[in-house]
């Protein structure tokens, strides 16, 4: 490790500040409130939903336009949402779901469930009866918040097979007069704003500590069913604190460094269902005392960003990759193919020479400085986590001036392990882990050849921290597998660990691909070079079991019918039609054979197949956090891996 590097991990270690802390959630929330009172905590957006509390309890914001909270505003909406909690019958370890996008709501009655004393369970908006259920059955949840009448209508579906004392309305909604059980969120602040009493409010906060459970997370998991992650206020906290020294205004950073405090705003559109959100765009940013706005859903990102002009936001790699397919097709073509690879080789180069100087000022005044305006124009750092985030990608962005930090974690780390500081940021690397979390790599689940390849140490990473759960709700079995022998954490991730301490992603163990051979070959990563491509929307490597590397990809259309035109192409209608047309077969060839020779021999794809159904979260073939669920997409085009691999398939 260089002497620069443990200078600013050993001032990261050892910094404290006001947010940093050993108290619960809600107090978190209250000492946090209390101190920036008449600062902005929550932008919401006009003309989206018939709030409930719009009105009456909040200012109706003007359609299409943000209007604001400050802390105390918040603050007051939290104890009265609490108290209404307590009126229904939560008390101490009373399990609640939320069931709703996220909005500003969902983070009031986040606080307010955790400060009646409640467990917040999550439920995905995606869900199906059937799985919304599973998901309030399993927690034994004996009450659940839902956005609207759609959503209500989903529960009460399935409430004979559940024991729910009360349903919450975040809209407005008609009907159900006669049920006293189903209110609205409004109903519920009015019910608690008559109850409340401040010493009361203090006994609540007083009586959690620490070890009590705040929050069942079900993972996504690509097969099986969602097990309920079980995390402690302390597990939230302890995260919170290693983020904070992380990213707060220490004392030792460069004052021109950007940092996380009170002045910073966030977008926050990922869902708060999972984890990464709940911590980054949720408990840490009210905890610094930062804004959050919220989008109006992910499809209206770009729109939102311009108007909200944050300094920050944390996201997937798929919307990243989303980000650039707009910019690409919105910019010249020439222009965007010349000014891409010169922001590269700037975010690359330590010492740029007069002729990179000279050409990085023009597309900066003909690209990049665009680009940074289509962000808000005040993007500090974006933060990237829930899969991997292509290398070329980071660097495009970095050398635009939009740094993407890259970071690593789990629903069962609470979620974040490791995460790139802005003060050595490291494409293609997930940072160092945090001051307060221990890792190491069991090299013994890869093979010799893959250790001789890396680097560093390689392996399965174990995690040990404050911040990893004690298990699984109900789930022994699967809690034991989840520990080794001394304690850690099984990820289940391949990483490798650098002589200086940073961590890079290679793969999911279980998605190895092992060839008939007995080759290892890590598909994230091939998947990864694809993550640029303007003909390829999404890409699936396979191979497990076979005599060679294949791929499924899903073509995009979009770009597909403009090339056909400038061609002069006469496409045929229909999706599966154009993946079947030979000369689009033949143009996804040459960016295939284009990765292949970046790729060793045995990684190399040998036959691919295009597929007319995009991959979603709704049709089952991505997990609700946008990750691939293998099994699914190979069953779902079966037909077409079969014809890939011929008699020869072994399933």
């Amino acid at each position: 490790m260089s002497s620069n590097n443990a200078a600013w991990l050993q001032a990261e270690a050892e910094y404290e500040d006001e947010v940093i802390g050993e108290n619960t959630i809600p107090r978190l929330f209250e000492e946090s409130a209390s101190r920036h009172a008449s600062r902005e905590a929550q932008w919401y957006k006009g003309g989206i939903y018939e709030r409930s509390l719009a009105g009456d309890v909040v200012p109706v914001a003007p359609a299409d336009q943000y209007a604001a909270l400050t802390y105390a505003e918040m603050q007051d909406i939290v104890r009265n949402l609490a108290a209404g909690f307590r009126d229904l019958g939560v008390e101490a370890d009373t399990r609640v779901g939320i069931f709703a996008n996220t909005r500003m709501e969902w983070a009031q009655s986040d606080f307010g469930i955790l400060t009646a004393g409640g467990v917040v369970t999550t439920v995905y908006t995606e869900s199906s009866p059937d799985q919304v259920q599973y998901l309030l059955d399993d927690p034994n949840a004996e009450g659940v918040v839902v956005e609207n009448a759609e959503l209500l209508e989903r529960v009460l579906e399935v409430e004979d097979e559940l024991d729910l004392g009360f349903i919450v309305v975040i809209d407005e909604f008609d009907g159900y007069e006669d049920r006293e059980d189903v209110l609205s969120l409004a109903d519920l602040y009015h019910r608690g704003e008559e109850a409340f009493e401040l010493d009361e409010y203090e006994s609540w906060l007083a009586e959690r500590d620490l070890d009590d459970l705040a929050s069942l997370i079900y993972t996504s998991g690509t097969t099986g069913k969602p097990k309920g992650v079980k995390l402690t206020h302390g597990n939230f906290r302890s995260n919170i604190n290693g983020i904070r020294k992380r990213f707060g205004p220490r004392p030792d950073k460069d004052p021109e460094l950007d940092t996380l405090d009170e002045t910073s705003r966030s977008l926050s559109f990922l869902p708060l269902a999972h984890v990464f959100e709940r911590i980054s765009g949720h408990f840490l940013m009210f905890g610094s005392g930062a804004t959050v706005a919220y989008a109006e859903s992910t499809d209206t990102v770009a729109d939102d960003i311009q108007t909200v002009q944050p300094t920050t936001a944390a996201s997937v790699p798929r919307v990243y990759e989303r980000i650039y397919d707009s910019l690409r097709d919105e910019a010249p073509e020439a222009i965007f193919e010349r000014a891409v690879p010169v922001a590269r080789e700037w975010a690359t180069t330590e010492n740029p020479g007069l002729g990179l100087k000279l050409k990085y000022k023009i597309f900066d005044t003909l690209v990049y400085s665009n680009v940074r305006e289509k962000m808000g124009g005040n993007i500090e750092f974006f933060v990237s986590g829930g899969g991997s985030l292509s290398k070329r990608l980071a660097q495009l962005f970095d050398g635009m001036g939009i740094p993407i930090l890259e970071g690593y974690g789990l629903t069962e780390t609470s979620p974040v392990v490791s995460v790139n500081p802005p003060e050595d940021s490291r494409a293609g690397t997930l940072g160092p882990p945090l001051a307060n979390v221990d890792v190491r790599v069991d090299d013994s689940v890869v093979s010799e050849d893959r250790r001789a390849e890396a680097d560093g140490d390689i392996g399965e990473l174990h995690v040990q921290g404050p911040n990893v759960t004690e298990g699984y709700w109900e789930r022994p079995g699967a809690t034991e597998e989840a520990f080794t022998e001394d304690g850690w954490f099984r990820t289940g991730d391949i990483i490798e660990l650098t002589d200086d301490g940073y961590l890079i992603y290679h793969d999911r163990l279980k998605q190895l691909i092992v060839l008939d051979t007995g080759k290892n070959i890590a598909p994230q990563p091939i998947e990864d070079e694809f993550a640029t491509s303007e003909r390829i929307e999404q890409a699936m490597v396979i191979g497990d079991n076979q005599k060679f590397i294949a791929a499924l990809f899903v073509p995009n259309l979009e770009h597909l019918e403009k090339w056909a035109d400038k061609e002069g192409i006469d496409l045929p209608d229909g999706p599966e039609a154009i993946c079947d047309h030979e000369d689009v077969r033949a143009y996804i060839e040459e960016e295939v054979e284009a990765v292949n020779k970046t790729l060793a021999k045995s990684e190399k794809i040998k036959e691919f197949r295009l597929v007319p159904v995009e991959w979603t979260a709704d049709n089952d073939l991505l997990t609700p956090s946008m990750k691939i669920k293998r099994r699914n997409v190979i069953d779902e085009f079966e037909a077409q891996v079969h014809d890939i691999y011929g008699e020869d398939y072994n399933a």
